[in-house]
């Protein structure tokens, strides 16, 4: 129950082990604090907004059969004088029983999702919220420091751009008020890496998005820079509030605080001398089912792996076919490597390996085109993680494991120089090691890479037991691709 809005989220999980996903979600616009001011007191159409909207969720509870249920409320009513009636009544009509978080608990559940959503080691992090903001410092993957500060979107809007148009001299004295705000924290400075959480930051986030030629993905991962963040102010600012909505990726029912938000961002980047902050799709609901789901305190070992292991799990074919692909591909990578005919390294390997593990998920959806189905999934399911051009360039490899020619041409805006050639090569080894695992039965058991001259000879280890006929003809039939992408002819034997 968020000072701007709330959130019912439903995530499903197997008991014991560490396989979870999202099921469900329903997001109201609620604006509880909206009007507190400084006596503090919720407004009786909020109330009534807030209690419809309880009674909302705990109908759709019901009926869907959620068996356990955490609701828990944020700064404006941690903060409201009338708070604790509200949640009374909320009780007594609903059956729902809510939870004030403080805000040490607030940020502390903002490190749970930021540690299990990213691969952030060292650095800072931040919360925007309606009411307040959560500053946050990390030391190994630990929360070292933390501070909840009443710095959110909603509050400095009402407090500071009040008018429909935000003049110069109001927006500067936002920004001073923020900047005071966080030089009295002491440890808010030194750059580095930045993880930013909540409603204002991923809209923001995605309005940059919008700006740039890539698919239509979620934020998680990205780099929202200074430089684009201030673009977005300018535009936003030249606008009236009735007019902000327009501005593609900014929600309606934020366009009213969405400029405030910004302000905000802008000058605690400012302050702590970041020039980009990573934005994860988590939020405090992921770090409060985190805790239930690993225990308090508790984190994935490697974010990475863990997503990849996640996707493949919900959607699996066939575990040993997968895994078999993966050895095949990474003994062609690292011979390939070993014979000097390509330089990619750990990134590109990691890369090979997730696509691997995901080449087959699509086969959930048809086995036909199930090439297609399975880029489509990985790049809507996410992989927290990596960030937005990693999960493209995994769904491309995913995609071209079984046919078609390699087209980078999606990466738009992120492509980096050689994105073509690595797609190519990398699609070419999974392509490769996909046939030698076409019998499906381990037959051929490794791959030797030599380079012969112009060409290069790929010998296979077969199991004795299996018949290996199958696998040597696919393999040699479908070999092109990787022989384009080394520029040499590729032969195999076993």
């Amino acid at each position: 129950m968020g000072s701007n809005s709330w959130r019912l989220v439903v995530f499903g999980y197997e008991p014991g082990t560490r396989w979870w996903s999202l099921v469900d979600e329903i997001r109201e616009a609620v604006r509880i604090s909206a009007g507190m001011g400084d006596e503090g007191v919720l407004q009786p159409e909020r109330v009534d907004r807030a209690l419809h909207t309880a009674a909302v969720f705990s109908e759709f509870c019901r009926a869907t059969d959620v068996r356990e249920v955490v609701a828990v409320a944020t700064s404006a009513i941690r903060d409201a004088t009338n708070g604790a009636e509200l949640l009374a009544e909320i009780k007594r009509t609903t059956g729902l029983e809510a939870r004030v978080i403080s805000g040490a608990e607030e940020a502390r559940f903002g490190w749970l999702a930021m540690a299990n959503s990213t691969t952030i080691e060292d650095g800072f992090g931040l919360d925007i919220g309606g009411g307040s903001i959560q500053t946050l410092r990390l030391e190994g993957r630990q929360l070292a420091d933390a501070q909840s500060m009443a710095l959110g979107a909603v509050r400095v809007s009402e407090r500071f751009l009040p008018g429909e148009k935000a003049s110069a001299k109001e927006m500067k004295a936002l920004r001073a008020h923020v900047a005071g705000a966080l030089d009295g924290l002491g440890w808010w400075r030194g750059g580095g890496r930045i993880v930013g959480i909540g409603g204002t930051i991923r809209n923001l986030a995605a309005a940059a998005m919008k700006r740039l030629e890539i698919p239509d993905i979620d934020v998680q991962g990205f780099e929202l820079t200074r430089e684009a963040l201030e673009q977005l102010i300018e535009e936003l600012a030249e606008r009236p509030v009735s007019k902000r909505g327009q501005v593609k990726g900014i929600k309606y029912d934020r366009a009213d605080v969405i400029l405030g938000g910004a302000l905000v961002l802008a000058t605690a980047m400012d302050e702590g001398g970041f020039e980009s902050i990573e934005v994860t799709e988590a939020g405090l609901r992921e770090g409060i089912f985190f805790e239930r789901l690993l225990g308090e305190g508790q984190l994935f070992e490697d974010v990475r792996s863990e997503s990849v292991r996640n996707l493949a799990h919900r959607f699996e074919h066939h575990l040993e076919h997968d895994l078999h692909v993966w050895k095949l591909s990474s003994s062609i990578f690292d011979g390939l490597a070993a014979a000097g005919l390509h330089d990619l390294g750990a990134a590109e390997r990691e890369l090979l390996w997730a696509a691997s593990l995901l080449h087959d998920i699509g086969v959930a959806v048809n086995y036909d085109d199930h090439h297609r189905h399975s880029h489509y999934l990985t790049l809507n399911a996410g992989l927290p993680g990596f960030g937005p051009r990693e999960l493209i360039l995994i769904g491309l490899i995913a995609r071209y494991h079984r046919k078609g020619e390699p087209d980078a041409s999606e990466l738009g805006d992120l492509a980096e120089p050689g994105d073509d050639e690595r797609l190519r090569l990398l699609s070419g080894v999974i392509r490769l090691a996909e046939q030698l695992e076409r019998s499906r039965d381990q037959a051929i058991t490794d791959v030797s890479v030599s380079a012969n001259g112009g060409g290069v000879a790929l010998e296979a280890s077969t199991d004795p037991t299996l018949d290996a006929t199958v696998p040597i003809w696919a393999a040699r039939r479908n070999a092109d691709l990787l022989a384009e992408a080394l520029g040499r002819d590729v032969e195999i034997s076993a």
